[in-house]
């Protein structure tokens, strides 16, 4: 078994974000649903999707690697999930939503040693102010493209980053990964990492 790292997830801001520290890794996206369960709390669904995702690769016979990180990644404003939109008009409608107010970007990974069978997980918490946004940086912010393919129909680490008014907690988590946190735990698991 090769002592290699494995992100299974097919998002770009996370693995630019496992590069920013250099981490030795691997990028096979993870197969596994993301379905919304009832009676479950947002920190459950961000930390369930994570294992799902790395276990549904680290269950492949075809990787040959040690430690698998899955993550997901959701928006909540008043405890309600935002997340993709399906559309320009479900984009504009969770804008507006967000418009002039504060929510929380909520991100759990897991992390799954396949040599040892140890499983660690997190969930993320971090505040996101929005200013006031009129209709027309609404409509020309949606034209870009940009919010498409992102929770919440922002990505703070692109031109959605003039939106926000303020931040509390870990600016990393908003974009994908809490690399703080990550990292502290791919250290106590043994992976060797360069910082």
């Amino acid at each position: 078994m090769k002592q290699q790292v494995i992100l299974a997830s097919a998002s770009p801001r996370r693995k630019e974000l496992l590069e920013q520290i250099d981490l030795e890794f691997e990028v096979i996206p993870s197969k596994a649903e993301e379905l919304v369960l009832p009676d479950e709390t947002p920190e459950e669904h961000v930390v369930r999707l994570s294992i799902n995702k790395a276990t549904e690769v680290a269950e492949r016979s075809d990787v040959d690697a040690r430690w698998f990180i899955g993550s997901d990644t959701i928006v909540l404003c008043h405890e309600q999930i935002l997340g993709k939109p399906t559309d320009e008009q479900h984009a504009a409608e969770m804008l507006r939503t967000l418009s002039g107010r504060e929510h929380r970007v909520l991100s759990g990974y897991a992390i799954l040693d396949r040599q040892t069978g140890e499983q660690r997980t997190e969930a993320v918490s971090t505040q996101v102010r929005f200013r006031n946004l009129t209709d027309e940086e609404i409509a020309r912010y949606i034209a870009t493209g940009e919010p498409m393919d992102k929770a919440g129909s922002y990505a703070i680490q692109g031109r959605g980053v003039c939106f926000v008014a303020g931040i509390e907690g870990s600016y990393t988590n908003v974009v994908g990964l809490p690399l703080c946190r990550l990292t502290l735990t791919l250290k106590e698991m043994g992976v060797p990492l360069p910082i």
